[in-house]
């Protein structure tokens, strides 16, 4: 490797088909000259594995559910804590001070403890110099532990909405607090953060986004006649589908058809409702990112109609194929999509507004095209995860200054 440095990434779970960005972010980093172990609570199952990269991902990474398995890999994992006595009480100390009410709460404290041993003894053992999570949720208190078990610094990736939802819950500003740096994938994270956060602590809080591989969707063309839009994303309630197949039920245009693209809880409720609709609305359940990029190729518009997101990836993915999507006007969501120029932004929740979304760009003669070019042209310029690993590689080695965008 080109660095002395080791860096380990944690994750609840990996790889996952919804966090690809995960996978993508630690494949840029290791061709930036990092040397990446990764790490994550809980496996995933093989329909996450669709492609070649995640398959490696899944038989490589180290998972600390599998290893506590093993009682002797606890008690190993306790035995070296205790080596160091001090730093292992003030870790436990650490966790039991903040844990939430109730008895349940209590419990699961104790088992992020019981996670940082051995992923503490694991990191030791690896040589490891610097941890990085993602989401501030639990693997994130697990990664401050190992911190106060081990010495090593961690860093955290800050998402949203999920870990904005409840920050007294999960402890937002004692985490930014004890982090080296955290990297808010947006200016909205980033304000939360500040909010949830003593101000002493704002200068670590690094604007960093997740990015794409724009070459990966820069590729011919093979849209039909009609319009397709497509979506991509987990079929849960956050992502709005309910309101997507009520606009689509209100459209006068038969030729306007849906392709759905993933998985969740709510797919054979959305697939009942969207029965009527008869052949214009087509599931293909999960997909690899390679196919993905070829269910782009052949569509006309991307939609989005969540309720909460972050900065979502997959419209960088359908920008950078140089499509004009549809959006609801959300936390981030601006930030990425520039409404009238790169896509519509429509208010979250309404059907109507959607819909008449979704006619609007049908009729446009151009299919949109002037606005998947710009699209595609601020992925590029800002969402390249070339230069956004460059970024956060900078960081980690500690060469990156302050790390941090201009505010407007």
């Amino acid at each position: 490797m080109l660095t002395a440095h080791k860096l380990a990434y944690l994750t609840g779970e990996y790889p996952a088909v919804s966090h690809t960005f995960i996978l993508r972010e630690i494949l840029a980093l290791r061709a930036q000259g990092l040397d990446v172990l990764t790490c994550s609570v809980r496996r995933t199952g093989p329909e996450h594995h669709r492609g070649p990269d995640e398959k490696e991902a899944a038989a490589s990474t180290f998972y600390l559910l599998s290893a506590a398995k093993n009682p002797l890999t606890l008690l190993r994992a306790t035995l070296a804590g205790l080596a160091d006595p001090a730093r292992f009480f003030r870790a436990l100390g650490l966790a039991w001070s903040l844990r939430a009410p109730g008895l349940k709460a209590a419990i699961y404290q104790l088992i992020y403890f019981a996670e940082a041993l051995i992923l503490a003894r694991h990191l030791t053992a690896e040589g490891v110099t610097h941890l990085h999570n993602h989401f501030a949720g639990p693997s994130a208190t697990v990664s401050m532990l190992t911190s106060a078990l081990t010495g090593i610094p961690y860093s955290f990736t800050l998402h949203g909405p999920a870990d904005l939802a409840e920050p007294a819950r999960w402890k937002l500003g004692e985490k930014i607090a004890r982090a080296h740096f955290v990297a808010c994938i947006s200016h909205y994270a980033r304000s939360q953060a500040m909010l949830h956060s003593d101000p002493s602590h704002w200068n670590r809080l690094k604007i960093v986004h997740c990015g794409v591989t724009p070459a990966l969707y820069d590729r011919d063309r093979q849209t039909g006649a009609g319009t397709h839009l497509v979506f991509v994303g987990r079929l849960a309630p956050v992502k709005g589908l309910r309101v997507l197949l009520e606009a689509m039920g209100a459209l006068s245009d038969p030729s306007i058809r849906l392709t759905i693209v993933g998985d969740g809880s709510e797919r054979a409720t959305l697939e009942a409702m969207a029965a009527p609709l008869g052949d214009r609305v087509r599931f293909t359940g999960y997909l690899s990112q390679e196919e993905v990029a070829q269910i782009l190729a052949t569509a006309n518009a991307f939609v989005l109609p969540s309720f909460a997101e972050g900065v979502p990836v997959v419209l960088m993915e359908a920008m950078a194929a140089g499509l004009p999507v549809m959006a609801t006007r959300i936390t981030g969501v601006p930030e990425l999509v520039e409404d009238g120029v790169s896509g519509h932004l429509v208010t979250p929740g309404d059907p109507t507004a959607l819909a008449q979304a979704i006619t609007a760009l049908a009729a446009r003669p151009d299919g949109g095209q002037a606005m998947g070019q710009a699209g595609r042209a601020k992925v590029r310029a800002e969402f390249d995860i070339a230069g956004e690993a460059a970024r956060l590689a900078a960081l980690f080695r500690g060469t990156g200054g302050d790390g941090l965008r201009p505010l407007p």
